[in-house]
């Protein structure tokens, strides 16, 4: 079945991935964007007839009623994403990651579906072995999480809501994301080929870009199943620690160094392992390795190379 579906911030790290596939399944997509890193990758979809593009803000209510209106399923990815942007600032954090949803949730109907990117993170560091499953405490550290973690329990409160609690997202997409831990070492990896660590024995989870669109269409195909549930979403074989990222990223570039520092710490103290048998035993399961994302970016670096105020 085809829908009409929503999505916020859909020229994202995410959402830019995700709209061809979604469009490649026969929907209708409208994407509503503020564009505020000047970016143009969706360029790639406008040809395509089911495609259609507001330049707009999530947080202004009638701006969004008449997307909504119309929208069969909403997929809210527009957001600060991650701690270090939503403590720059924090009330556009808030305004933007919490207050926006709880006005969509508002005026949706108990027939509109959502599907919503949560956080794993929220974690925090999991229990006395960091292991974590939907059911474990949740521990937010950052605004990032804490606002994530309040939305989440309101959008639990929708008759028709998938939450997916992301692992840390990696992989080449149209509107790139260099900061995210996989894409950031592997870059100074190719650029500096030298990383210092701070607690190199701290774990997470991670998760390809590509794999996230996969959990998502998973979700709108198996509904009946899977709505109102959280699921966590990464690879069962890459709950891995810092020090295991970079070993695996020293595979493909031999010449990279790492070493961690001896005193000082990571300002972000997660440290988890996240179990991903829930979501596996719907029929999902990710398709691209932690080892395939290292090699993916190596070539995209190839192409990109951050010299915005560098003087080489």
């Amino acid at each position: 079945m085809n829908y009409n579906i929503l999505v916020t911030g859909g020229a994202g790290y995410l959402g830019s991935t995700m709209v061809p596939e979604l469009l490649a399944k026969g929907h209708k997509v409208t994407v509503i964007d503020n564009f505020m890193y000047n970016q143009n990758s969706l360029a790639h979809v406008c040809h395509h007839p089911d495609f259609d593009v507001v330049r707009g803000d999530v947080r202004i209510e009638s701006v969004m009623l008449p997307l909504i209106k119309k929208a069969d399923i909403i997929i809210p990815l527009a957001a600060y994403v991650g701690a270090p942007l939503c403590a720059r600032d924090p009330v556009g954090a808030s305004s933007t990651n919490h207050d926006a949803i709880l006005m969509m949730l508002k005026n949706l109907s108990k027939q509109q579906r959502i599907l919503m990117p949560t956080t794993n993170s929220a974690y925090g560091s999991g229990d006395e072995n960091n292991f974590c499953t939907e059911e474990s405490p949740l521990r937010p550290m950052s605004l990032y999480a804490i606002e994530k973690v309040k939305v989440e329990k309101e959008l639990m409160q929708h008759a028709n809501a998938i939450s997916f609690r992301l692992a840390t997202v990696f992989g080449m997409s149209p509107r790139m994301r260099i900061d995210l831990l996989v894409n950031d070492f592997t870059y100074r990896a190719v650029h500096d080929r030298f990383v210092v660590l701070f607690e190199g024995n701290f774990k997470r989870n991670y998760i390809h870009v590509r794999d996230v669109t996969r959990a998502f269409l998973h979700g709108i195909a198996n509904n009946e199943k899977m709505n109102g549930q959280i699921y966590n979403v990464g690879l069962s074989d890459a709950n891995v620690s810092k020090n295991e990222l970079c070993t695996a990223i020293k595979h493909r570039i031999p010449d990279f160094t790492f070493i961690e520092a001896p005193i000082g710490k990571d300002p972000d103290q997660r440290n988890y392992i996240v179990s991903n048998t829930k979501i596996e035993a719907t029929g999902f399961k990710p398709t691209y390795s932690l080892d395939f994302g290292i090699q993916e970016l190596i070539k995209g670096y190839t192409m990109i190379r951050n010299t915005t105020y560098g003087n080489v």
